[in-house]
């Protein structure tokens, strides 16, 4: 080539594909680029240009100039030697660049004017960062010399409608190619993008191309098959004969997909079309974006299910040591008891977790999830002479159990009444009252669990119920909620523990019988109320140091404490001082609800998907696809009119247009789309909860209703509204009152925990469990008389008084 032949290539803004120049996203954009790279490594690619808008006046015409002669590689393209056009689009098509553009036009159309595909290649879009899915414009089927231009001044125009780091123009190219009709088309991500699987490639497809899936107007078909193309399931499922990827077309598209990731480094979101001769064509190439994390083998399957009403909302770090420790040991008690997991388990495993600061239980711990396979309802390994063990065992509890429980009920309230307000106790007398709390939970917590697992039900009287019934009384004698909460403790019971949250009652209720009397209580209920009754000493006793701390200087603000642990709070009060890093700490935010099931993956809860039957379908779910995102509930909006605080989007379509509403959504629902559309890999980046193909959901779900999205599942529901402390003070959002704080049926179930025996009595002494402080704590296992707690709190005497 002669040297000025070279330059002119240099500087021409039409860049085929098949040129090294291409290769450089940052000059011909990442679609164009990638394509170009695809091409090079013998990937089936159309052929095509990209077009690159020229310098403008502002200076860079010369530094373009200047650097003409300079061949384009990795190290020399940089942003000054890219041509940009932040003025518009005119220099493009002007009279200098016309006649090449014409040309590069012409060659590919042919004299028969080919119709072409005129479409956006960016820098921004398609890189590892953001997908920008859908956001600039693509022209199909062009066909004319006026009508390419008129193509290409739209995909230009497009990049002003979308924010980007720089001005709009800058890195904004042009791709051209012919336009395929392809017998049918798709989109293949190399890994599972909800799921987070690498080992899996999902893949959807219809008649025609792929535009009709990207854009959210059909579901098509979903094929969900391995690395080597052997196929999984699809869904829906298609009629005999008719299946539009026979095993041929699995394999091939399963050999591209794993092409493109070792040239790429990463598993692609494709485009792909097969044309009348059955010829496979990669249309697109970019990194899966918003993908999950990998849940790794083995790990634990959690809900917030049983314990979900005990604690609703975010723990702060010291509540969790205060309240959800002792319930884990305690839980941990009761199950070696009871026998249902082998002591390695229980040392290794607790029962509760926080995730994120919400409470999660072992579902599978506590049998709340039945085994994944039939035939181990029915089984049950255990050997015989540790069956024989937990029946005697359990056979004792049921007739000592409720005389322990009474017993221990009467030490609390004793302990309880006597024990002095905080302001006549020692800093230290404080701490160690709250220390008291912290073992005499434990022990509330295992003979809870136990009365659960053995006593039953009752005569279903729930403390809740007894609660409402003093509250509405007490309202219709004129009474204010202040004063009936001093003289009537019962209805702690009403709102969860907090370190920092008012008390705040429901709204006014309808009659629900009359109050009978603590006393009243079956034993389980009876232990709950005990329950909350020590959480809300220890609240006031944390308050109260917290106060004292504030006034030694250690502390700015008293709602700070919560964000100590436990151990660090008893390290001060020994005379340390508090962390250097609490300055810096911040409170836990009030996350999204944690989904009905899930496994953590780097921390991160992944929703449980449905399981499937024999036929491929998914089960527990309204009909709907997965697309990730998390799980989320709010009210239904249309997309019009106001919109609401937690807002869930419910269209018919997955519209790209409807991007711009996509951030701080709490969920998308869609009646159409696959969870490889546009739109819907958009709102997996924004972490919004994604539906796609929920049959109806527009007539079912209309505007207003309280509605749960599960983007793990694909399952949309509606929810009863019911009343929390951050809906209290408006009674048109209040639901029934009386189901706050009713855990009977979930929490029954997770106590029916007593399928197998795995402990022997030789190993109970093991159960034992050392609190924070050095405290032994006495609610030991396999001995009922050890479930005995002596509650003996702290006395008011001189000096900082010893550890109970």
């Amino acid at each position: 080539m002669r040297p000025d032949s070279a330059e002119a290539a240099q500087t021409s803004p039409v860049v085929p594909l098949d040129t090294e120049r291409a290769r450089h996203p940052e000059l011909t954009g990442a679609k164009a680029a990638n394509l170009a790279r695809a091409a090079a490594a013998g990937l089936p690619v159309l052929p095509g240009f990209a077009l690159v808008p020229g310098p403008s006046a502002n200076g860079h015409a010369g530094r373009a100039a200047d650097k003409a002669s300079t061949a384009v590689t990795a190290d020399t393209v940089t942003t000054d030697t890219v041509a940009t056009n932040p003025g518009g689009n005119g220099r493009l098509l002007d009279a200098t660049t016309a006649t090449t553009v014409r040309a590069a036009w012409h060659g590919l159309a042919g004299s028969d004017e080919r119709p072409l595909a005129v479409r956006s290649s960016s820098r921004y879009e398609d890189t590892e960062g953001s997908s920008m899915a859908g956001r600039f414009r693509t022209v199909l089927d062009v066909r004319g010399w006026d009508a390419f231009t008129d193509a290409v001044r739209e995909v230009l125009d497009s990049a002003a409608l979308v924010e980007t780091p720089r001005p709009p123009h800058e890195g904004m190219a042009v791709l051209v190619q012919p336009m395929l009709r392809p017998e049918l088309g798709g989109v293949m991500f190399g890994a599972d993008p909800v799921s987070g699987r690498t080992d899996r490639i999902v893949v959807a497809v219809a008649a025609g191309g792929p535009a009709a899936l990207v854009d959210g107007t059909t579901q098509g078909v979903r094929y969900r098959m391995t690395r080597a193309g052997r196929l999984l399931d699809r869904e829906p499922v298609e009629p005999h004969g008719e299946r539009l990827l026979g095993p041929s077309r699995l394999r091939r598209l399963a050999v591209l997909a794993r092409r493109a990731a070792d040239l790429f480094g990463g598993p692609q979101d494709i485009e792909f079309a097969f044309d009348a001769d059955d010829r496979l064509w990669l249309l697109q190439s970019r990194p899966i974006t918003a993908m999950a994390a990998q849940v790794p083998r083995g790990a634990r399957l959690l809900g917030p299910g049983p314990v979900a009403e005990t604690f609703p909302g975010v723990l702060q770090p010291l509540e969790q040591d205060l309240w959800l420790e002792p319930m884990a040991h305690g839980l941990t008690v009761a199950l070696d008891i009871l026998g249902a997991a082998s002591r390695h388990t229980l040392r290794s495993v607790p029962p509760v977790v926080a995730v994120d600061g919400r409470a999660a239980a072992d579902l599978a711990l506590l049998g709340v999830v039945p085994p994944r396979h039939r035939a181990l309802n029915v089984l049950n390994p255990v050997p015989p002479a540790r069956k024989v063990r937990a029946a005697w065992r359990l056979g004792r509890l049921r007739t000592t159990l409720p005389l322990l429980a009474l017993d221990l009920m009467a030490d609390v309230d004793r302990q309880l009444t006597e024990l002095p307000s905080p302001s006549r106790l020692s800093s230290g007398q404080v701490l160690d009252a709250a220390s008291w709390g912290r073992r005499v939970l434990s022990a509330l917590h295992a003979q809870e669990s136990l009365a659960g697992a053995l006593l039953g039900p009752g005569d279903e009287t729930t403390v809740a119920a007894e609660a409402l019934a003093v509250l509405t009384e007490g309202r219709a004698a004129g009474l204010d909620d202040a004063a009936l909460l001093t003289a009537h403790p019962v209805l702690l019971a009403l709102f969860p523990p907090s370190l920092t949250a008012p008390a705040r009652m429901p709204p006014a209720t309808a009659w629900t019988g009359v109050p009978r009397g603590v006393s009243s209580l079956p034993v389980r209920e009876g232990l709950r109320l005990r329950i909350r009754w020590v959480q809300e000493m220890q609240a006031g006793m944390i308050r109260a140091f917290g106060v004292r701390l504030v006034a030694a200087g250690l502390l700015d603000d008293v709602d700070r404490t919560g964000l100590l642990r436990w151990a660090e709070l008893v390290a001060v009060g020994d005379g340390g001082t508090v962390p250097s890093d609490l300055a810096d700490r911040l409170p836990r935010p009030d996350r999204e609800a944690l989904p009905a099931a899930f496994r953590l993956a780097d921390g991160e809860p992944v929703p449980e998907p449905a399981r499937r039957t024999r036929r491929g379908s998914a089960e527990a779910n309204a009909g709907g696809q997965g697309a990730g995102g998390g799980s989320g509930a709010g009210t239904v909006w249309d997309g019009l009119g106001p919109r609401p605080e937690r807002a869930v989007l419910v269209v018919r379509v997955l519209d790209p247009a409807l991007a711009a509403l996509l951030p701080g959504l709490a969920g998308l629902v869609a009646e159409t789309g696959s969870p490889l559309s546009h739109l819907a890999v958009l709102a997996r980046e924004y972490h919004v909860p994604t539906a796609t193909a929920v049959p109806d959901a527009v007539g079912r779900f209309p505007s207003g209703t309280q509605v749960a999205v599960d983007g793990g599942t694909g399952e949309v529901r509606a929810v009863t509204t019911t009343w929390t402390a951050d809906n209290a003070g408006d009674p048109d959002e209040a639901g029934e009152a009386g189901d706050a704080g009713h855990t009977d049926g979930r929490a029954e179930r997770g106590a029916r925990v007593a399928a197998a025996a795995d402990v022997t009595a030789d190993d109970a002494d093991d159960a034992e469990g050392t609190g924070a402080g050095g405290h032994r704590d006495p609610a030991r296992a396999a001995d009922p008389e050890r479930l005995r707690v002596p509650a003996r709190p702290p006395r008011p005497l001189p000096g900082k008084g010893a550890s109970p």
